[in-house]
């Protein structure tokens, strides 16, 4: 009997805590999120959960005391319970507030879901937003877990925005890096921007460092982007992901992953300019040595991809920019690429990573977490020492303010 009435008891606070949290989240949008007002009711939900989180915590406590005759089946099966090796997870979701909602940009079929992180005590006016995708068979949720991106934004201050495919776009949730097609990657894509115009016009966030973070084919994505819209973003990094240009489908884009291109990297990227100018696109480049899903040669033809945006390489993909080998062990290299005469702090920069005995997988996150590993340097950490130095000048789009997606 106490057993039931616990969780009959756990079962109310918890629809009480989702009254009180669409309040909050309403009214937020009704205040466009960052006004002191609003941000008040939202801690005081928030208020709200963490004691009703620590009511349900101490009730399970008891429940747990009352069933010792009945263990879970993880430990009647003497499985062990996996601790992380490189921080708590639950410290992922750090001490800001998350805003879940869905987006709907005009034309799209279905709605974009996404998660947005807002670290404490700050307002949302002139902060930097990183926008992370995800990889396959991830959501936002684990992707923050494994990354731990919303511990540095408490740190440095930024806000994070994780936009989330559906199972519906995708049974695995893998974005469609491959297919520029409205109806997929492209759609995707235009969706990830219009999320990104309407989240800083309601937060007021600053529109010349937004910048943009992938793993997988979220990294695909993000390439798609920097190529297409480049006024959008600051700067890209691109973590295990797929060269640029090659795949239109799914067939193709497994053997890009595999084998990398069979056509010259610099000549896919001119064929998706088509005669226009880009404005250069900084980017951070992450891979694994020991990468069995994308081949680490992905990563080098990337490098001569964006290092031609940025006029770093010429027409044959010669590379002419400054190197300087920052990096060259604990098992990791680190190549800096910047124009003659500049530091990398300048906005037309590439940076190249490779971790020598990592696999598929985020460098140094938290391992507890599927496609994370604790081995190699903190990617994150990397990614937004990168991202810090750099700003985008021009903040309409070069290309007129659309997103300029060829068909493929």
């Amino acid at each position: 009997m106490t057993k039931s009435l616990t969780k009959l008891w756990a079962g109310g606070m918890r629809r009480l805590l989702a009254i009180q949290n669409r309040a909050a989240h309403d009214a937020l949008r009704e205040a466009k999120r960052h006004t002191p007002e609003a941000r008040a009711m939202w801690r005081a939900a928030q208020t709200v959960a963490a004691k009703a989180a620590a009511a349900v915590t101490g009730s399970a406590a008891s429940e747990a005391h009352e069933v010792q005759a009945h263990p879970a089946p993880a430990a009647r099966s003497g499985a062990p319970v996996r601790e992380s090796r490189v921080g708590p997870r639950a410290a992922a979701w750090a001490a800001g507030e998350w805003l879940r909602d869905k987006h709907l940009a005009q034309g799209a079929s279905r709605a974009l879901a996404y998660g947005l992180y807002v670290p404490p005590g700050l307002t949302t006016v002139d902060m930097p937003l990183v926008v992370m995708l995800h990889g396959c068979k991830q959501t936002m949720d684990s992707f923050a877990e494994g990354t731990r991106m919303n511990l540095l934004a408490d740190k440095h201050g930024f806000a994070v925005v994780y936009p989330e495919q559906s199972m519906q776009a995708h049974p695995h949730q893998c974005w469609h890096w491959y297919d520029a097609r409205q109806s997929a990657g492209g759609g995707e894509a235009a969706a990830i921007v219009s999320l990104v115009d309407t989240l800083s016009q309601e937060h007021g966030f600053d529109r010349s460092r937004v910048y943009l973070a992938g793993l997988s084919a979220g990294a695909g994505l993000a390439a798609l982007l920097a190529v297409n819209a480049p006024g959008r973003f600051a700067a890209v990094a691109l973590h295990s992901g797929p060269a640029f240009g090659e795949a239109h489908s799914g067939v193709a884009a497994l053997d890009v992953m595999r084998r990398g291109l069979h056509h010259e990297p610099v000549a896919l990227v001119e064929r998706e300019l088509a005669g226009r100018t880009h404005p250069g696109m900084p980017a951070l480049i992450m891979q694994g040595g020991t990468d069995a899903v994308v081949a680490p040669v992905n990563a080098e033809q990337l490098a001569t991809q964006f290092l031609r945006l940025n006029g770093l390489a010429d027409a044959q993909g010669v590379r002419q920019g400054v190197v300087s080998h920052e990096h060259d062990g604990d098992g990791y290299t680190i190549q800096d690429y910047a124009p003659q005469g500049r530091g990398r702090n300048g906005r037309s920069v590439v940076r190249l990573c490779c971790v020598s005995a990592l696999d598929h997988a985020w460098s140094g996150g938290d391992d507890t977490v599927p496609f994370h590993s604790a081995t190699g340097p903190d990617a994150s950490a990397m990614i937004w020492d990168f991202f810090g130095a750099q700003r985008r000048d021009v903040v309409d789009d070069a290309f007129g303010g659309e997103l300029a997606v060829g068909a493929g």
